[in-house]
């Protein structure tokens, strides 16, 4: 498939999803943003592949919308202003719904919407020079599209404060408060990325994506009857599957399942 704006490549059941905007910092248009959706999708249907890294080509992973694209939407009428921002709430639950595991790899920027496709994937791996903003109310916004995924990831009590101050933060601030899950040195970004696909391909692909179907199920919800009877028939589910007998039986037998065999 090709695309305007990102670079797709896949080596050793690993797919980089690559933004390549980096005249404009990786901001993103309307062309990203139906390109972006269209690549996770084809790869979330790719059998070969067993994880996705999200990265940015250039200075930063991701400043943002592009202001020119953001300057047109501001003449559109309210159907079309609606519609336009539709399309990035589609490409963001795109990300976030995927079945294969999402790593966002992440340097310099991530501003604004670049702090929703961080956290729309599951795990977020910054350098230690990176910056994060959500800038909106300082152009007159609100952060309304990324809000879900960023909440999730901050809480509201952070929210609180980074959504109405917009102050710029640390990638250590960032981890501590839940945006990101680690922070390295630059030159080890690319390693840690790597140790933690690594850990994501000895998984059983099927586990992993009832596992991510099992949180959205079971985080916002009290445990209850319906929780307990949905997460014990999940457990039984997995356990009578070709993945569970497999995996029990590798255990048992003291090798590894077949899963990572075959690659």
């Amino acid at each position: 498939m090709e695309y305007q704006t990102l670079q797709v490549t896949v080596e050793s059941s690993v797919a980089t999803i690559r933004m390549n905007r980096p005249e404009v910092r990786n901001a993103f248009n309307e062309t990203m943003i139906d390109e972006l959706a269209r690549a996770f999708q084809a790869v979330d249907a790719d059998a070969a592949v067993r994880a996705v890294v999200l990265a940015g080509e250039g200075p930063a992973f991701c400043a943002g919308a592009d202001l020119n694209w953001m300057k047109k939407m501001s003449g559109y009428g309210p159907e079309e202003n609606r519609a336009d921002a539709m399309h990035l709430a589609v490409t963001l639950n795109t990300i976030y719904m995927m079945n294969k595991p999402t790593v966002a790899r992440v340097h310099g920027a991530a501003f604004a919407g670049g702090m929703g496709l961080v956290t729309a994937c599951d795990i977020a791996i910054a350098a230690e020079e990176a910056e994060f903003c959500l800038t909106e109310v300082k152009i007159g916004l609100t952060p309304a599209n990324i809000s879900p995924y960023v909440i999730a990831a901050m809480g509201e009590r952070q929210a609180r404060r980074y959504f109405l101050t917009a102050e710029r933060f640390s990638a250590a601030e960032a981890a501590r408060i839940g945006v990101v899950h680690r922070v390295v040195p630059a030159a080890q970004l690319d390693a840690g990325v790597e140790a933690l696909t690594a850990h994501l391909l000895a998984a059983s692909t099927a586990a992993i994506a009832g596992s991510k179907e099992l949180i959205r199920f079971v985080a916002h919800s009290p445990i209850d009857q319906d929780v307990m009877a949905g997460t014990a028939e999940r457990i039984a589910t997995a356990r009578a599957s070709g993945d569970g007998k497999e995996g029990i039986r590798s255990f048992l037998e003291k090798r590894k399942p077949a899963w990572t065999q075959a690659r």
